[in-house]
């Protein structure tokens, strides 16, 4: 049609540049277009015109495109729209132009362009510039001119920035291609991209190469060029586009891959990319014998990498079994080796463990990791680099480590089995000479980077799991310690521990003894922490010692080793070397001569244990008597010693059976005298006299405890040296701190001398506290201790040393403490004295019968020193007020009759303290637990519930706030509970008096006991898991070592309900107290039952509702047994009650199990049971179910009554009325309790019953014998099998662990719900009697998994996947792109009867040619012409004759104009309509799209639609001039095709309607 109208005008005007100058002026946007028109026509070869004219009309075009076309190119002035469409306009006219005059245009536009972009004349200068060079492009001849203007492509490209992706997108989307049409241009082009220096990044090459396309990989094989596949950089950016995390980019990389195979399939031709090296396959090649083969090979990837992009592992699932299919594709069987490079599977692989979806990442982590067990993959240095690096960074995700649904508890995670099998495969497969380099940069790469406490757990698992091989030297002996260090950053102690056992053994399992020494060893060892991991008594203290055994003498030499004695091994000598050097002394003897001196006796053995001791006891022994010996030296001694000692600090088994340690203690005693008279000396005689002094004060007094445990322990002979050094040292501190001194300015050294006085009548107190039996307190020196103390002032403070001083003695100090911190450890230790007098002499007035000068009444002393406790509160640091806090537990039940304010005063101070530390964790737990001891005293529990005052109310708010605090900080209220049972339950006499009937607190605080019934929270995912694997490393038992040396703090949410329940069970429904106890908590829990259903009447499965009402239900079963006839009888109606409510499955089975067995014990009930069967049928219909199901246990409940007949009479009647009704559930339950009750009538032969025995029984057999397979023989069938109607007996299966465990495991409630036996064993704190029966389930129940009653459909999740050729079970949504044949001319076909129609009025084109689903297209038809879109343009006019489309399109084809465009011709259709002033609109996600909601949409608007799974494709994006996406509030990433163009559409019509009313 163009052509006929240009030819038309040209011979009605004989004078074609007179019609070019009348086109020009005046110009305009339509002026424009038909300039376009025109100078198409005729640079075409339109009417053959005189040499004289033709010469003239090139100068006429060269005039038209410098003057008109070129300053028209950044769009000129006027509205948006319109400028945009001038632009267009000018720039499809100065294309002609240069196809008109040739090169010598082409050179002088270029030049020009260049100049203005060198200039830099901001972005609209750069468009302009970009569209110049793009149209000059193809005709440029000069070679100097073609690399300059490459070289400014290449420079637009690579330049970074904001502003500078739309001008790398123009150049792409513009330049690039026309370049591509210039023969010399091309090859610059191309080293530019992918040579050697100066590359753009992945995203910007892609983009370059995707509009290269067509030139690097042509469809048309006659006119290739350059060939792109042949270049291994090319691929090399290809498979980095495949991994990149924009999406934009990753579709490029697909393109430009199926571009490549599609010319490689079409051509059938031998092909090879230059392989990396000599050994390495090539990155592509292509064979004719092979084409079949390589093409399914690709088509597979290109699905796999497709679905990938969906991110929804329900589709995704299906196709990852395909991954198998590659590699059987990948390897030649015979050679075994590799025949495609391994590096795009790990395309596949990186592109997962990427995914967004960490389900996803889990699926590929786990394939992956599987491969070495089934396949045999040939080796591949690109496989190690993509272990350390990608595969690590995704196992640094914690979450991958979760179980999988229907692994138990405890159970190791697959991932965490996986690792260990593919580690220890994958090093075993590996060639020698790279083993050791694999490990070394796998834990270095563990080292990289903070990781969390349960990869790093699992990955040093793995390591220890490899079979043993010496593969590691003093390199990666230093690695592993690194990686021990961090595993410290965590607050996971036990899992911290965990992973150290697991890195000590892989150390000893993986190292070269050979290439370490024995210092490089000790550096590791010192890293372990004896306290969570290394200790004696363990399995792995008894491995490493038999390690050190056998490589004795085989550990490198260290270079500055010098030993005499060759036949020692090198291990002692090495040791012996170190005391000696930190000692600085020689041995007294050698060992020759120590075998020659103990040759005759039986000890023989530890020669060389006390060769190792004889420095340090030379010097301990000289202490006493040599008063030269220099002060480094004896603090060294004194820290060695110290060490020794506190290994008895330890949690080890009994240290006697320890012939080493027994050993060592019993040698430690001999210099004890000596060590005693040094300490004392030092402590007495003003020898600390500095700052730096105080840590060698701490040194002497850490030792004295350990001193008297030692002699308590192995040498009684020593205890009187013992008694004396305190005598002696009280005594000596006590005249210090009574010394006065008169000058206004203390000295310095006085102060120090005070501060080590008192933290040595500190450390006597601790003495007596801790060791009772060594009956201490009968010292005089005790009672002038407690004298001195009930005198001295509280809070008494040092004043600071001044300036000039302190400046003088800073030179001598070697570690200096801020004096804040001194004066607040002084003010600490008044009170840890004042401690040891408050609870040696409660009352205050029996402190010294002797001293009557003490006239304060006790109470008014008592205020006084609660009031310096407040004080001290506020001067001390949180790390220092446990003895403040002791004191006030002893001091507030005293005052809170006369001083309840100040009482109340003190618990909000303390509470304040503590809720400030909650994520201080070295210090929070000290001080929680000494919180608790105050508040939940028993004495103060006691006076506040007597006065039910103020206190009492403060007391049960810090309960609520307690419990608020547990919700986040896991644990607390294990603390506070844990006191209050154990007090509570057994209580203690103490020295304060006499103590109440503590239970009596449980009654007046049973809040407390009634909250930890119920109390557990829904976890985050991140607490469960760090929840399933402590219970995973606690599982191991003593094989790993940090379950036993850790201590167990039991703050697992799940104890505060074992507390709890282990605390009813041990009540005595005998005992008035607790029986009026157990009712009250009974009544409280029903209520509570009741308003958790009032709040909400449905409720979903495993909610904190559900959970809350199975909470109380368990704990109502537990108190069941000791309740009473009385109290039954008034509270069974609220248990009939709760029976009526919706409840959740495992609430059912509880509140009918609770019924059973109250009828059971009590028959005379019946008739309040039968009560409930008299209801309407509007109230009966949710609960009917639970009444009948407690029929079916009807054999039980008569167990205890003689009158069995008339209650299965009044069963029967019951049963039948129900076995009629219109829900076939309650039929069947009504069959189930039918069945049994006419078994027990049968049993014992109810005569009443003769008349109905023939319509029963062939009912029931009716059922039995149900004809057919539909749901109701499978479901009678299921309902039979039903656990609680075929296994379950409420007698014999009543046990905490059917409560707790089997029965919560059989409903289906979540696992975190369910309490094992074990953790009730593991709470030693409250032991259940020896003689408790009601513990375990019977083994029928317990064998019982939920699979075998389970009411649901469970189908197979298999996917048969090798065997397959077909795609049946993958949700394939790709463009079927190796069909797609290009074709020479647009075939636009248009309906006659809607053009006839003139309907539409809208200038909106819909372009739909990349959908090929019918449903969706006809969708969109009917969409387009109700809201009166121009045209629709489909890939194929076929599809209307689809039944589907019609289905959809409701004869909307017959009304709107349809056009077939197939995908292969898109974008010329797009350049050709943008040459018509159409703005192309693309549905799409990128970076730089618009809001729909804030786009304003030109009038001539093409909306181009992408395929439903792909998009639009990389090929087309950079010819869109904006992409709109569609804002979204949900998780789910895209709408569906036809529903995105429908929005799309309407906004489009809507904005038209809103200017078409203005206008009005």
């Amino acid at each position: 049609m163009e052509v006929v109208l240009a030819d038309a005008l040209l011979s009605r005007c004989g004078d074609p540049c007179a019609l070019l100058r009348a086109l020009c002026a005046p110009l305009s946007a339509e002026g424009l277009e038909a300039l376009r028109l025109l100078l198409q026509r005729l640079a075409a070869g339109g009417p053959q015109l005189p040499p004289g004219q033709a010469e003239a009309l090139r100068g006429a075009a060269w005039a038209v495109a410098l003057e008109q076309c070129r300053p028209l190119l950044g769009g000129g002035e006027g509205p948006c729209g319109e400028r945009a469409r001038l632009g267009r306009a000018a720039r499809g006219a100065l294309r002609q132009c240069v196809r008109l005059c040739g090169a010598p245009l082409a050179a002088r536009l270029a030049r020009d362009a260049l100049a203005e972009l060198a200039a830099g004349g901001g972005a609209a200068g750069a468009e302009a510039a970009v569209e110049a060079l793009a149209a000059a492009a193809p005709r440029l001849e000069e070679p100097a001119l073609v690399a300059r203007c490459v070289a400014a492509a290449l420079a637009l490209v690579r330049e970074e920035g904001e502003g500078e992706e739309a001008a790398a997108g123009l150049v792409a989307g513009r330049l690039l291609p026309a370049l591509g049409g210039n023969g010399a241009a091309l090859p610059r082009v191309w080293e530019g991209l992918l040579g050697a220096g100066g590359a753009p990044r992945a995203g910007r090459a892609l983009l370059a190469l995707s509009a290269l396309a067509d030139a690097l990989l042509p469809r048309d094989p006659a006119g290739a060029g350059l060939d792109a596949r042949l270049c291994p950089r090319f691929w090399r950016v290809v498979q980095e586009g495949l991994t990149e995390r924009d999406g934009l980019c990753r579709k490029r990389a697909r393109y430009l891959l199926k571009r490549a195979l599609e010319l490689s399939g079409g051509q059938g031709a031998e092909l090879r990319c230059p392989p990396d090296g000599p050994d390495e396959p090539s990155l592509f090649w292509w064979s004719a014998e092979k084409n079949e083969e390589l093409l399914e090979f690709w088509e597979t990837y290109i699905l796999i990498m497709e679905t990938l992009e969906g991110n929804q592992i329900h589709v995704i699932k299906p196709v990852l079994p395909k991954l198998n299919s590659l590699y059987e594709h990948a390897i030649s069987g015979d050679k075994g080796c590799w025949l495609l490079h391994p590096s795009w599977h790990m395309c596949i692989y990186k592109r997962m463990f990427e995914s967004e979806n960490k389900t996803l990442t889990k699926e590929g982590v786990l394939h992956f990791l599987e491969l070495y067990e089934t396949k045999h993959l040939p080796n591949s240095l690109g496989f190690s680099e993509f272990v350390i690096g990608p595969l690590m960074d995704a196992l640094s995700e914690s979450s991958l480590y979760s179980r999988i649904p229907g692994q138990l508890m405890g159970a190791c995670p697959p991932l965490g089995m996986r690792l260990q099998k593919f580690l220890a495969t994958y090093l075993m497969l590996l060639p020698e000479k790279e083993k050791g380099s694999f490990l070394l940069k796998f834990i270095q790469k563990m080292t990289s980077r903070h990781w969390c406490a349960v990869p790093i757990l699992f990955l040093s698992m793995a390591l220890a799991y490899i079979p043993a091989c010496k593969v590691l030297g003093t390199e990666g002996l230093h690695a592993l310690r690194d990686v021990l260090q961090c595993t410290m950053i965590t607050h996971q102690i036990l899992l911290r521990g965990a992973a150290q056992c697991y890195l000590l053994q892989a150390a000893m399992h993986l190292t070269d003894v050979e290439k370490v020494s024995l210092t490089e060893v000790s550096s590791f060892l010192l890293s372990l922490r004896p306290e969570e991991s290394l200790r004696r008594d363990t399995m792995l203290w008894k491995e490493l010692c038999s390690w050190l055994q056998v490589n004795d003498v085989c550990f490198r030499k260290s270079i500055t080793s010098d030993f005499e004695h060759q036949e020692t091994s090198s291990l002692c000598q090495y040791v012996r070397s170190l005391v000696g050097e930190y000692l600085k002394t020689p041995a007294s003897e050698n060992v020759e001569q120590m075998r020659n001196k103990y040759s005759e006796k039986s000890n023989i053995e530890w020669i060389e244990l006390e060769t190792f001791l004889n420095p340090l006891l030379d010097v301990l022994m000289k202490l006493g008597s040599n008063a030269y010996i220099p002060t480094l030296k004896t603090d060294k001694s004194l820290q060695l010693l110290l060490k020794l000692l506190q290994t008895r600090s330890l949690k080890c088994s009994n240290t006697q059976d320890d012939g080493v340690l027994f050993f060592v203690w019993k040698s430690l005693t001999t210099p004890v005298e000596s060590i005693l008279e040094f300490i004392l000396r030092r402590l007495t005689t003003n020898e600390l006299s500095t700052v730096g002094d105080l840590d060698r004060c701490d040194l002497y007094l850490a030792l004295i405890p350990e001193i008297v445990n030692l002699c308590l322990q192995v040498s009684w002979k020593k205890v009187p040296s013992v008694k004396n050094f305190i005598l002696s040292l009280t005594n000596a501190s006590i005249r210090n701190l009574q010394e006065r001194n008169f000058e206004e300015e203390p000295k310095l050294k006085e102060q120090i001398q005070k501060v080590a006085s008192m933290a040595s009548l500190t450390a006597v107190c601790e003495i007596m506290d801790q060791n009772p039996e060594a009956h201490l307190e009968s010292l005089p020196s005790v009672r002038a201790l407690k004298r001195f103390v009930s005198f001295s002032p509280l809070n008494d403070v040092l004043k600071k040393q001044s300036y000039t001083e302190e400046k003088s003695s800073s030179c001598e100090e070697t570690a200096s403490q801020g004096w804040g911190k001194i004066v607040a450890r002084y003010v600490h230790d008044q009170w840890v004295c004042l401690r040891f007098l408050l609870n040696s002499c409660p009352s205050l007035s029996q402190e010294n019968e002797e001293t009557p000068e003490i006239s304060l009444p006790t109470t008014e002393r008592s205020r006084n020193i609660l009031e310096s406790a407040l004080e001290a509160l506020t001067i001390l640091p949180s790390d220092q007020v446990l003895p403040v806090l002791d004191c006030m537990k002893i001091l507030v039940p005293k005052l809170l009759d006369s001083a309840e304010s100040l009482c109340i005063e003190a618990f909000d101070l303390a509470w304040k303290i503590v809720s400030s530390l909650s994520n201080t964790q070295l210090i929070f737990w000290s001080n929680v637990k000494a919180f608790v001891q105050f508040i939940f005293d028993t004495e103060v529990l006691a006076v506040a519930a007597s006065a039910k005052g103020q206190a009492y109310a403060k007391i049960k708010e810090i309960i609520f706030k307690l419990i608020d605090m547990s919700t986040t900080k896991t644990g607390v209220f294990n603390v506070v509970l844990r006191h209050c049972c154990t007090s509570w339950i057994f209580p203690t006499v103490n020295g304060r008096g006499a103590s109440t009937n503590a239970f009596l607190n449980a009654g007046n605080y049973c809040e407390l006991i009634t909250e930890a019934c119920l109390f557990g929270t829904v976890f985050r995912k991140d607490q469960r898991l760090i929840q399933e694997v402590h219970a995973f490393v606690e599982n191991l038992g003593e094989k790993c070592a940090a379950n036993i040396v850790t201590e167990s703090t039991n703050r697992d949410d799940h104890y505060v309900r074992v507390c709890a329940i282990k605390f009813l069970c041990l009540l005595d429904g005998s005992n008035i107290l607790h029986k009026t106890f157990m009712e009250d908590i009974f009544i409280k829990l029903l209520d509570k039952d009741e308003l958790v259903s009032r709040s909400r009447t449905r409720y979903y499965a495993n909610s904190l509702h559900h959970r809350i009402k199975n909470r109380v239900w368990q704990t109502l079963l537990v108190l069941l047994p000791k309740l009473d006839q009385s109290f039954l009888c008034r509270t069974l109606d609220k248990v009939f009650q709760a029976g009526f409510g919706n409840n959740q499955a495992s609430v059912k089975y509880f509140i009918e199990w609770i019924i059973i067995l109250s009828l059971h014990k009590y028959p005379q009930f019946l008739n309040k049971f039968w009560d409930c069967f008299s209801y309407d049928e509007e109230k009966l219909k949710t609960s009917i179910c639970t009444f009948l199901s407690v029929l079916s246990h009807f054999d039980i409940v008569l167990q205890n009554t003689s009158e069995k007949k008339p209650a299965l009479k009044k069963a029967l009647i019951v049963v039948l009325q129900w076995c009629f009704n219109h829900n076939f559930s309650v039929r069947l339950y009504a069959l189930i309790a039918l069945k049994k009750v006419w078994s027990m009538c049968r049993m014992l032969q109810v005569q009443e019953f003769e008349a109905l025995t023939p319509v029963i029984e062939s009912s029931l057999q009716q059922v039995e014998n149900m004809h057919g397979t539909g749901n109701a023989k499978r479901n009678w069938q299921r309902i039979q099998d039903h656990f609680f109607f075929a296994t379950f007996h409420p007698l014999e299966d009543y046990s905490l662990e059917t409560i707790f465990y089997t029965l919560p495991r059989l409903s289906e409630l979540a696992e975190d719900e369910w309490i094992s036996l074990s953790k009730f064993d593991r709470f030693t704190d409250i032991p259940l009697p020896p003689t408790f029966q009601w513990y375990h389930s019977r083994a029928e129940l317990l064998d019982l998994k939920p699979s075998d009653w389970s009411q649901q459909d469970m189908g197979s999740n298999s996917v048969e996947t090798d065997g397959q050729t077909e795609w049946t079970d993958v949700q394939k949504k790709i463009i079927p792109w190796k069909n797609s044949t290009p074709s020479s001319d647009l075939e636009m076909v248009f309906q006659d009867r809607a053009a006839k129609l003139g309907k539409s009025n809208s200038r909106l084109i819909v372009v739909a040619s990349l959908i090929d689903k019918p449903t969706n297209l006809g969708g969109l038809c009917r969409t387009s012409e109700i809201f009166g879109a121009s045209a629709l343009v489909v890939g194929s006019l076929h599809y209307i004759q689809d039944k589907q489309f019609q289905h959809l399109s409701v004869s909307a084809e017959q009304w709107l104009p349809l056009v077939e465009v197939k995908p292969s011709q898109l974008v010329d259709y797009l350049q050709q309509k943008k040459t018509e002033g159409y703005t192309i609109i693309g549905v799409e996600q990128t970076a730089k799209s618009f809001d729909l909601t804030e786009y304003c949409f030109p009038e001539k608007s093409l909306l181009l639609l992408g395929n439903e799974h792909e998009g639009i494709p990389a090929n087309l994006i950079h010819h869109l001039d904006v992409c709109v996406e569609i804002p979204q509030q949900g998780i789910i990433r895209s709408l569906n095709v036809h529903v995105s163009g429908a929005l799309l559409i309407w906004e489009y019509t809507r904005q038209q309607v809103i200017k078409q009313n203005q206008q009005k």
